[in-house]
């Protein structure tokens, strides 16, 4: 097993306490963690799914564009964040692993270490016409 960098271990813990949905990823593109605001969206509770592979993610998940098409892996805020290393902003449509599908709104930012590699990936999101609660 590889090791887990402290930049992704330290987001798990800032994660864990925030009211906001989040979700982490590693440098090669698999879930981490995802925190308990995320759980409705997702369908399923963390403790439930545990760490899932980038193939395992896509698979279950099936984002499509907002118009129902189809979206490759490739156009993913999360994997355009890590590979260009900036924020990565969209709208689109996710299918929970409760099988309902929600439009989904969120921002992917690439998370780098001190000498400037990216280690991974966070993406705080929202189902559309929601608000994060008070």
């Amino acid at each position: 097993m590889v090791e887990e960098a402290p930049e992704l271990i330290v987001m798990r813990q800032l994660a864990s306490y925030l009211a906001m949905p989040i979700f982490v990823q590693d440098a090669e593109g698999n879930l981490v963690y995802f925190n308990e605001p995320a759980e409705p969206i997702l369908g399923r509770r963390f403790d439930e799914t545990g760490a899932l592979s980038r193939q395992e993610l896509w698979e279950l998940f099936r984002p499509t564009r907002s118009d129902g098409s189809s979206m490759s892996y490739e156009e993913s805020p999360l994997l355009a964040s890590r590979e260009d290393g900036v924020a990565v902003h969209r709208q689109f449509r996710l299918r929970g692993m409760d099988g309902i599908t929600r439009e989904i709104e969120g921002t992917a930012i690439p998370l780098t270490n001190r000498e400037g590699e990216v280690v991974g990936d966070f993406a705080i999101f929202w189902e559309q016409g929601t608000t994060p609660e008070r």
